[in-house]
């Protein structure tokens, strides 16, 4: 086994690793949607947001492993940040660097690596997004491509800069967050054949809701939408606030049928929300489902601008 060695600049890196305030600190929704997405995207056991400290990596989220840090000297991504390129480990069994890790060889058992270092705005490596398998596996440029794209939300995170992809009021991704993950997960479905549907919510009479009741019942509204949404839905969904009152869901292996289901759901769950709140007021919604045809080649934003004119013809006034 071969230990990592210390990247030139480790006084600088671990200075500002710590001074980010994050190691240590309980999980946050923001980082294990991340890994939630990473996993399902990839069809892999296992996801982490892993901080590489002095003497150990420190797992800020993970899926699929029940240990929160790991000597730093067995690390795969203690050697992820030596270089500023995603670091692959096809089969860990056939590489001499890793074959007799204790990951490998006892749980979780890891045989497929690959970890996309996460920097900081001087450069500096702080950590890695990475997946594993128990299983050898290839990765090509379009799951390149996606890791990345991951890890640079999972950066914007790590730089407290979390409005560039999130909503400040509910803390779902915003439009713009919302874009690049769903058309992450997008890209990962067509490749794979594997069927995808985008639901456009709109609220209905928010607008009243404000004018009678005031902005913060207002807010407290959307809050409590956005809470019920998510529970009705799976977490490695992608879901966000894309505006005021407008919500999207972007379901992966999922029919038209089910979508509906998710609906009515989520319309129970909003009965029993309105029937037990005594609020004055119930919250309600109009939407439109895609079920997405990939032989028309359609982004994400023009899908979304489909579902918003389907949602629209549903609309209450």
């Amino acid at each position: 086994m071969k230990k990592p060695t210390t990247p030139n600049n480790e006084e600088m890196r671990l200075n500002t690793l710590r001074s980010l305030n994050v190691l240590d600190t309980l999980p946050e929704e923001r980082f294990d949607r991340l890994t939630r997405l990473a996993k399902r995207m990839f069809d892999v056991p296992m996801a982490l947001v892993s901080l590489v400290d002095e003497n150990r990596q420190w797992f800020k989220s993970s899926v699929g492993i029940d240990i929160s840090e790991a000597s730093r000297d067995i690390s795969f991504c203690g050697h992820a940040i030596l270089d500023d390129e995603i670091f692959i480990i096809p089969d860990t069994l056939k590489d001499e660097r890793f074959s007799d890790n204790p990951f490998v060889l006892n749980s979780p058992y890891c045989r497929f690596y690959a970890g996309c270092p996460l920097r900081y705005v001087d450069g500096t490596m702080l950590g890695t997004l990475c997946i594993m398998d128990t299983k050898p596996r290839t990765f090509n440029a379009d799951d390149l491509a996606a890791l990345k794209d991951l890890a640079e939300l999972a950066e914007h995170e790590l730089m407290a800069v979390q409005l560039a992809t999130q909503d400040e009021l509910t803390k779902l991704s915003n439009r713009r967050g919302f874009i690049k993950l769903a058309q992450n997960s997008l890209d990962i479905c067509i490749r794979h054949d594997i069927p995808s549907v985008l639901i456009y919510l709109d609220l209905n009479k928010f607008k009243a809701i404000n004018d009678i009741f005031g902005h913060t019942e207002g807010d407290k509204a959307l809050n409590a939408f956005s809470e019920i949404l998510q529970k009705n839905v799976r977490q490695s969904n992608v879901v966000g606030r894309l505006g005021g009152d407008e919500f999207a869901i972007f379901l992966t292996d999922t029919s038209q049928e089910t979508a509906e289901q998710t609906i009515s759901s989520l319309r129970n769950s909003l009965q029993t929300h309105n029937q037990n709140s005594n609020s004055g007021y119930d919250i309600s919604f109009s939407e439109g489902i895609v079920t997405i045809d990939y032989e028309k080649n359609l982004n994400l934003e023009q899908l979304l601008s489909q579902a918003d004119s389907l949602m629209y013809d549903k609309k209450s006034t």
